[in-house]
């Protein structure tokens, strides 16, 4: 994308944060210093506006993947990694924001989701390969199935009714996911190298 571009869709981002997507248009980008006339050259509508905001997000999550060298590390790692990172990418992400692009763009949301799904979906059983056979995780495990519950415990983290924004940090739900993901799949030296990783991580973070 265009830095340019990408700069606007950053303040954007901010914006619909923490104020919503409700009445939102070109010209209450004036209120956060953008020029609807800057807007103008990249998109034609809130709509599609939208639909780029998604795709960024999408994008900086699948770039994670591009910019580490997974091949030859622990599966465990592997997650810490994407944790970390997916935290300080993304730390405008709020379930209520994302459930009013559900609400206001259906089928662009829709769209988004069915991409951002298929994505994860592919990298979780790559890494319950991984596990498996750095014997991480447990032999009896069907890198299909751990998937899809994956899959359905993200769904679950952005709903609102479940996790009110008002209480939960998206960071924090997401840690105690992977928290619970890994206790469920994990070997036992899978639970010990992960609780030692866990608080090492813990010790170096400390005072961040």
């Amino acid at each position: 994308m265009d830095k340019e571009f990408v700069q606007i869709i950053e303040k954007v981002r901010a914006y619909l944060y923490k104020n919503g997507i409700d009445g939102f248009s070109f010209e209450k980008m004036k209120d956060f210093g953008v020029s609807p006339s800057d807007v103008s050259k990249f998109v034609n509508s809130v709509e599609e506006l939208v639909e780029k905001i998604l795709e960024y997000e999408r994008k900086s999550f699948e770039s994670i993947f591009l910019e580490y060298n997974f091949e030859g590390q622990n599966a465990i790692d592997i997650l810490f990694i994407v944790s970390q990172e997916i935290n300080d990418r993304f730390v405008n992400v709020s379930p209520s924001v994302t459930m009013e692009f559900e609400k206001y763009f259906p089928e662009i949301y829709k769209k988004h989701m069915d991409q951002r799904m298929a994505f994860i979906f592919d990298k979780i059983q790559i890494n319950v390969q991984k596990g498996v056979a750095q014997g991480m995780y447990r032999e009896d495990l069907s890198p299909e199935i751990v998937g899809r519950m994956y899959l359905s415990r993200l769904e679950d983290m952005h709903n609102p009714e479940l996790y009110p924004p008002d209480r939960f940090k998206f960071g924090t739900i997401y840690d105690t996911m992977i928290d619970s993901f890994v206790k469920s799949i994990a070997t036992e030296d899978g639970l010990t190298y992960y609780r030692h990783r866990k608080q090492l991580l813990s010790v170096l973070s400390f005072g961040r």
